[in-house]
């Protein structure tokens, strides 16, 4: 037995031996069968590969089908800090992962979409897991921006069609250079969309795609990056080596060091070569080679994917290149730039085999496969983690305000506007929305002729206005467009101002019954232009006040029963006052023949306190009287018993009326104080139509320096109370500071076009404080002539200030101008106001006086209880 083991150990040793020999044999043989079938391995991993990549793509494709979209709309005041906008990064990253365990990573993303297409200056949305809509529905932003729930975006084919990737080039570690939130970052990106045309079917979008990276892939990418940094340090040790040597070499091999060694007294010392030590490869910090990849804080992958189309060729390859410039601004060491080759004139993108089916796919999907340079941190796009802020000027587009249309009675011309791009179209606002309008500038600045631009170009459109000018120059500047046959016939002219030897002049009965006013409404409506024209009120002049409103009661009532018996040529003016006050027999007539019609305190009051007021108390009320009964013009427009001026009839039947007071002296006031309140009541009548049924009428008034000098608290009534009855004012003015108080609140506050031309900055700094000193006093003052500053709301959101040239009649209106016509335009406005020559009109105020006393004679009760006379009217 002893014999036989070492046998036995031998044979186990030897088949151990051929075991080993065989299986490396069956190695070769299966290496070198591999290596003469390399295709079936090939072929078997490229199975595996595509039978994984479609599992992906699936899944990944349902994935994305839940995703959820939301859109961010700041407003005007959005300015976040860069805490808050860090804040966002940082919710936006967490959303990403938001998504089920089985979601490939390619899916877990979340995207910022940055479009312009004409509806707006520039889109902003999120669109990411739906799991992740609650934490991105509550931004760090706070009321200043509005997350609205956003649909899916169905774009219409574009007839060209470029699309582009870019990646991160340059040193990759280094940061993107920080760019500052004032100005807005996302100004170049505005700025390269400004100019784009949605006629022309432009469309320019960007999309970022952030995603947390896993942690292997970060491993990998700083165990690389470590090398080559290792690698280049000993490449840089060993070319500083190798030119130490060629240095030490120069220097020994050179005649000055061999002269040196023939010259010197121990010439042995230096025999034989120098040893050169040399340099070691210094240590390579981690810190200094990984850059902003060094920590794993707030570091993720992005990928920036860029599509531009356009029907006109080679409008989206120029919009591709303005974005690539506007990238631009974002470079420093590191840069965003267009992944591709270029060959000579031709580049190999996005747009070319093989890479644009992948593009479409992540584009349709929102897959996000980030190249392995696009690592960055949170901080680097901070200009890209928020919708535009206050500090971005926007361009306006023809959704933000549309272009005037003549013609059209929705559009209301605004001026024009020069875009980006050099192109100017004229804009307006929807006349709906244009409430109270308010122009403020320096004389001859084009407030006027503003103005006149939209009136004119309203009236066109069928609408009816009323321009109050105390001046006159608008109406001669006017009629050369508003000379048309159409318009003949809607068009009146009430001219006050007396020109020539016996001007035309139209009638007005204050008092007048016969269009069917309300009496106390009339005598309210007089008293209080008297009582503001004049001063008075309840503490300084209360007696003049009960003395005219009862005078005005009695003649009221008068024309009443002279319309009512069909003699409305027999009803008293409001010149007639001075009668009933001071002739005893005329005022007995009145009293006897109105009786029934007066109310018992009226009666009472003509019965028992007017006997006991002496003479003098009359006078507060008679001056003004006479001052107008002095006035030749005053005295012939309102001494008629049938006026032909009605302005409710005139709204109604979108009439254009000009009125022209005269001037603004004492008298002029007065009317002007009597027209503006019975625009008031005509106004405020209209509570008897329903709403949809009241004719849209629009008063310009110019010069609101002069008018509400007349009547502050009319016109501030005006601004406030009109927007009821479809009556939207228009008031222009030099300065703010110089309207009454009460006026210039009520039409700051109600304003829904506030505009300004130059002028000094003090005049000016009242209207740039209503927008925030955005654009500065500075600004404004320095602007050149006929240019305006203008706020306008739009689809209920205001739009500016912005800059506008003021529309010019001459160029704006050229094809409208009709100089040959103005003559019969002008008879036609005469006609339409029932003007007549001032001596006929002169003549019947005379004798109307002598009218109303035989009126009031035949329909006075025989039995008339006479009003007992004053005590010096008996002497």
């Amino acid at each position: 037995m002893d014999s036989a083991a070492p046998y036995l150990t031998d044979r186990a040793d030897d088949m151990a031996t051929g075991q080993v020999l065989g299986l490396v044999t069956g190695l070769v043989g299966a290496a070198d069968w591999l290596y003469e079938h390399w295709y079936l391995l090939a072929l078997a991993i490229a199975v595996c590969w595509g039978a994984g990549e479609l599992v992906l793509r699936r899944l990944a494709a349902k994935a994305s089908a839940e995703r959820m979209a939301l859109e961010l709309v700041p407003n005007r005041h959005f300015a976040p800090s860069l805490e808050e906008i860090f804040r966002r990064g940082v919710q936006l990253a967490r959303a990403s992962t938001a998504m089920p365990w089985w979601a490939p990573r390619r899916a877990k993303a979340v995207q910022i979409r940055l479009r312009a297409d004409g509806s707006s200056p520039l889109r902003y949305r999120i669109e990411g897991p739906a799991g992740g809509q609650r934490l991105l529905s509550i931004t760090p932003f706070g009321p200043d921006v509005t997350v609205n729930r956003a649909r899916p975006i169905a774009d219409k084919p574009r007839d060209h069609v470029v699309r582009a990737e870019f990646i991160l080039r340059g040193k990759p570690t280094a940061p993107l250079r920080e760019v500052p939130l004032n100005p807005d970052p996302l100004q170049p990106l505005i700025d390269a969309v400004s100019d784009l045309r949605a006629e022309l079917g432009d469309l320019a979008e960007i999309r970022l795609d952030i995603q947390r990276a896993p942690k292997w892939a970060l491993r990998a990418r700083r165990l690389q990056l470590m090398s080559d940094a290792r690698r280049a340090e000993r490449r840089e040790a060993q070319r500083a080596a190798r030119w130490l040597r060629q240095d030490a070499s120069g220097i020994e091999d050179s005649l000055t060091w061999q002269l040196q060694q023939l010259l010197s007294d121990k010439p042995a010392a230096g025999a034989g070569r120098r040893l050169v030590m040399p340099p070691v490869p210094r240590r390579v910090e981690p810190a200094e080679a990984l850059g902003k990849l060094a920590d794993d804080d707030h570091l993720v992958r992005v990928q920036l994917l860029v599509m531009c189309a356009s029907n006109t060729e080679g409008r989206a390859q120029a919009r591709l290149a303005q974005l690539q410039a506007a990238l631009d601004v974002f470079g420093g060491r590191s840069r965003w730039a267009m992944r591709g080759w270029r060959l000579g004139p031709w580049r190999i993108g996005a747009d070319h085999w093989p890479t644009r089916r992948g593009f479409e796919r992540r584009w349709t999907l929102g897959h996000c496969q980030p190249p392995r340079a696009n690592w960055v941190r949170l901080e680097e796009l901070t200009g890209l983690l928020k919708p535009p802020t206050m500090h971005c000027r926007l361009p306006v587009l023809a959704g933000d305000l549309p272009t005037f249309q003549f013609g059209d009675p929705e559009l209301l011309l605004q001026g024009i506007y020069r875009g980006p791009d050099g192109r100017e179209r004229l804009v307006a606002t929807y006349a709906e929305e244009t409430l109270f309008e308010v122009g403020v500038g320096k004389a001859g600045g084009g407030k006027t002729e503003r103005a006149l631009a939209q009136a004119i170009g309203w009236a066109h459109a069928g609408g009816g206005l009323l321009f109050v000018d105390p001046h006159r120059d608008s109406w001669p500047r006017a009629t050369t467009f508003l000379a048309h046959e159409a318009l003949m016939r809607r068009i009146a002219l009430i001219d006050l101002n007396g020109l020539g030897a016996n001007p035309r002049v139209s009638s007005w009965n204050p008092l007048g019954m016969h269009q069917d006013q309300t009496a106390h409404e009339v005598v309210e409506a007089i008293t209080d232009a008297y009582a503001s024209a004049l001063a008075w009120d309840d503490a300084t002049a209360p007696r003049a006040i009960t003395i005219f409103t009862a005078a005005l009661a009695v003649l009221a009532a008068v024309n009443e029963a002279a319309c009512q018996t069909g003699r409305p040529e027999d009803q008293a003016t409001i010149f007639h006052v001075r009668a009933l006050l001071t002739d005893a027999a005329f005022r007995t007539a009145a009293l006897a023949a109105v009786a029934d019609r007066l109310d018992e305190e009226t009666r009472s009051w003509w019965q028992v306190v007017f006997p006991t007021l002496p003479p003098d108390a009359f006078a507060v009320v008679l001056n003004p009287i006479a001052r107008l009964a002095a006035n030749p013009i005053t005295r012939a427009f309102l001494g008629q018993p049938v006026g032909v001026y009605n302005i409710r009839a005139a709204m109604d039947s979108r009439m254009v009326v000009w009125v022209c007071p005269g001037g603004n002296g004492p008298t002029d006031r007065l009317v002007t104080a009597l027209l503006a309140r019975d625009l008031l009541r005509a106004v405020r009548s209209r509570r008897d139509t329903p709403e949809a049924k009241r004719v849209p009428f629009r008063p310009y008034f110019d010069e609101l320096i002069t008018l509400t000098g007349a009547a502050p608290e009319t016109i501030a009534a005006m601004f406030e109370d009109f927007r009821k009855y479809r009556c939207q004012v228009h008031g222009m003015t030099q300065l703010l500071a110089r309207l009454p108080s009460p006026v210039r609140l009520s039409l700051v506050q109600n304003a829904s076009t506030l505009a300004t031309t130059a002028g000094s900055k003090s005049a000016i700094a009242p209207i740039t404080a209503e927008w925030g000193d955005n654009p500065s006093p500075d600004r404004v003052a320095a602007m050149e002539r006929f240019e305006h500053y203008v706020s306008m709301n739009v689809h209920g959101r205001r739009v500016g200030p912005i800059r506008l040239r003021g529309p010019h009649l001459d160029a704006v209106f050229a094809t409208q101008a009709r100089p040959h016509q103005v003559p019969a335009l002008e008879q036609a406005a005469h006609t339409n106001a029932g003007a007549l020559p001032l001596d006929q009109l002169t003549d019947r105020a005379a004798e109307q006086t002598g009218r109303v006393a035989v009126f009031l004679a035949q329909h006075s009760p025989a039995t008339a209880t006479p009003v007992p006379l004053t005590k010096e009217e008996y002497e």
